[in-house]
């Protein structure tokens, strides 16, 4: 059974920093991708972040290029998203996935990743 627990959110002011983790089991996790989505009160789910299996290669949205950093560490089965300069818009419940293929590309939709975690509620507000 794979699991995905995320822990670090919760309320910062404009300009704060965060710092978002997932911890992965069940699955042999250096050989899959991971990924990070959010998901806004009435909006629809998106794309923030993806990593390589290794963590060799990245990739951001457009709107949080720049003041958010995606990594892992294989060794604890643990990815991590780095968000600084943090927006009132960035206000959402951070999800993180796992791509469902070995070794996949970096991913940007929703239906690549097959394993999700609860979520973590993040909220940038003064």
């Amino acid at each position: 059974q794979v699991q995905l627990v995320e822990a670090g959110g919760g309320l910062v002011q404009p300009g704060g920093s965060l710092r978002l983790s997932c911890v992965a089991s069940g699955r042999t996790f250096s050989l899959y991708g991971m990924a990070w989505f959010r998901q806004a009160d009435g909006k629809e789910r998106e794309f923030v972040a993806a990593i390589s299996w290794s963590g060799g290669a990245t990739n951001y949205a457009d709107s949080v290029k720049g003041r958010f950093t995606m990594s892992r560490d294989n060794a604890k089965n643990t990815a991590y998203l780095e968000m600084n300069s943090l927006k009132s818009e960035d206000t959402a419940v951070y999800y993180c996935a796992t791509h469902r293929k070995i070794r996949a590309v970096l991913g940007t939709s929703t239906s690549e990743y097959d394993y999700w975690g609860q979520g973590t509620q993040v909220t940038v507000s003064s």
